[in-house]
């Protein structure tokens, strides 16, 4: 299988395994993670997820995972759009579930909304049980980008659907320009100030320099199985939506 330059882009050692610090950064960013996301968006992030939930409207997917799920936002609005019977989150951060468990709670969602520890490169789940799987802001985190993909196409049913939502590189000008000041000093300064992880927020704009955009990310998707593939670019193209039928 490919490697991809993002694989190789990892939060704290480069030498170690990634999906075990981008374990280690979650758990530790978890309590701040909401408030920072939110702030450092502008809150544009719950637009790019409505987006994406919409696509799956005319399909009304029973049965949804909700690839890493972190705090559970978009497991949330998901569930509140699309009326699911089951939603399972999945993530390999506990401390990030912990808080997304709360939150359902919260909302009395239990019945409907649960969450599992899994890695996404290796599924307990069984073949074609998933309607729809989702990605919010996850894949550039993946160690084994190929694997996931192909482990998302086992578990999905015939006919089911993937959408995934990753925050992209702008291209046009003056937007790449200002995004690139944006993300490679403001993020990382109140990133570092808010959550106390000095490197967490430094990862996070190299890791989506280097992640497979657009048309790559497309070919990428069609290769581990999936038609129909096509993206949209969204606000100016900092963030990209996949759309993929199995």
């Amino acid at each position: 299988m490919t490697r991809y330059p993002q694989e190789n882009i990892k939060p704290y050692d480069q030498n170690g395994n990634k999906t075990a610090q981008v374990e280690m950064m979650f758990n530790h960013i978890a309590p701040t993670y909401d408030r920072l996301n939110h702030l450092l968006s502008w809150g544009i992030d719950k637009y790019w997820r409505r987006k994406a939930i919409q696509r799956l409207k005319p399909f009304s997917p029973k049965q949804i995972m909700d690839v890493a799920t972190g705090t559970g936002d978009f497991a949330i609005q998901a569930c509140s759009m699309l009326h699911p019977s089951k939603l399972i989150g999945t993530d390999i951060s506990e401390s990030m579930m912990d808080i997304a468990r709360e939150k359902v709670r919260q909302k009395g969602l239990e019945k409907q909304i649960s969450f599992a520890k899994e890695d996404c490169t290796a599924l307990s789940f069984r073949e074609e049980q998933f309607d729809a799987i989702t990605v919010a802001f996850g894949v550039r985190n993946f160690d084994n980008l190929d694997l996931a993909l192909k482990e998302m196409h086992r578990v999905l049913k015939r006919n089911g659907h993937l959408v995934i939502l990753e925050l992209s590189d702008p291209k046009s000008f003056p937007i790449k320009q200002l995004y690139n000041l944006y993300s490679n000093i403001i993020i990382p300064f109140f990133g570092k100030i808010l959550s106390k992880d000095n490197c967490a927020y430094n990862y996070l704009p190299q890791s989506i320099k280097a992640f497979p955009q657009g048309e790559i990310m497309q070919d990428i998707i069609r290769k581990a199985g999936f038609s129909d593939v096509s993206f949209q670019r969204l606000t100016f193209g900092i963030c990209t939506l996949y759309f993929a039928t199995k």
